[in-house]
């Protein structure tokens, strides 16, 4: 399981690297990059440091030096556990990912799972999971029930919470364990494991000891904005689909009418003509689309499309 660990391993370090934190809080970003460069002095190999130096250096306005940061920590971490690779795609230094560093999804939700209900839900106002639910109802009926639904990328089970009277047994698949370890306390799954949407379905776990096209509905709440290249989320998503099953899922809406980009955010956002070409390729179409505000950011709204396909 990717873990974020955060200490350099030296007090001194730890210390100067804890104070440039509370100056960053006030606002004194360059004063916070000076005295966490101080630490970095103790310990150049300390790419949690590099990182936290490059977002404080970023924030100042110094962008070529929060630049030379984030290689630093490609460098120190080839895992990308922190997403560099993502911050200097996002600052013009580097091309953008088809697809983000499992590490550093799976850390970054790691890290997030014991305060993302209220996080997400109680602060962002996020409302995927209702909203999805609403229309795959809208779209199968009040009183459709399914027997088996896939969650992908189920986090801490919201959309089962939000769908619970009408299916009969929930899986859910997540990159992290202890989103997983959160999703298994609400009691809504019958079986719960870890899986890669990134990867192809031989690869990404959620076959094993499991069949193909079992499942009457897969959702995605909120996933695929951790992946720009959809290739393999949507591959998987058509091995589990039964021949009458429904696909359930969300993006955040790109500026652009066609591709995805990656947003500051980091997070990356799709076109719904991108969308319909990687289900095309899959066997798969969009029976119903909804653009919706899915979350807050910065006070901002976030738009999102929300999609129901099905095989062709």
């Amino acid at each position: 399981m990717a873990k974020r660990n955060l200490s350099s391993g030296d007090p001194t370090a730890d210390r100067r690297a804890d104070y440039a934190a509370m100056l960053a809080e006030g606002g004194e970003h360059a004063a916070a990059a000076e005295l966490l460069g101080q630490a970095l002095e103790l310990v150049p190999g300390w790419a949690a440091g590099w990182f936290l130096q490059g977002s404080y250096l970023e924030k100042a306005g110094a962008q070529e030096d929060a630049i030379a940061a984030y290689r630093k920590v490609v460098a120190l971490a080839p895992d990308d556990l922190f997403g560099a690779s993502l911050k200097l795609a996002s600052l013009g230094a580097g091309s953008v990912p088809a697809l983000p560093p499992s590490a550093y999804v799976e850390g970054l939700f790691d890290d997030y799972a014991d305060r993302f209900d209220t996080a997400l839900v109680e602060r962002l106002g996020y409302t995927v999971p209702e909203k999805l639910s609403v229309l795959v109802i809208e779209q199968a009926g009040e009183t459709v029930r399914f027997g088996t639904v896939v969650d992908l990328g189920c986090g801490t089970g919201l959309f089962a919470a939000a769908f619970a009277d009408h299916a009969a047994r929930f899986e859910g698949y997540d990159l992290s364990q202890a989103m997983l370890a959160k999703a298994r306390s609400k009691g809504l799954y019958t079986h719960l494991g870890q899986a890669d949407l990134s990867k192809e379905p031989a690869a990404s776990g959620l076959f094993e000891g499991s069949p193909e096209a079992r499942a009457d509905l897969v959702a995605a709440a909120d996933v695929m904005m951790y992946l720009g290249d959809l290739e393999a989320a949507f591959a998987n998503a058509a091995a589990l689909l039964n021949a009458a099953g429904l696909f359930a899922f969300s993006v955040e809406k790109a500026r652009a009418d066609t591709g995805y980009e990656l947003r500051e955010s980091l997070r990356y956002a799709h076109s719904a003509d991108h969308v319909a070409k990687v289900l095309n390729a899959n066997g798969m179409h969009i029976i119903r689309q909804s653009e919706t505000t899915i979350r807050m950011d910065a006070g901002q709204p976030i738009i999102g499309l929300l999609f129901i396909a099905m095989k062709s």
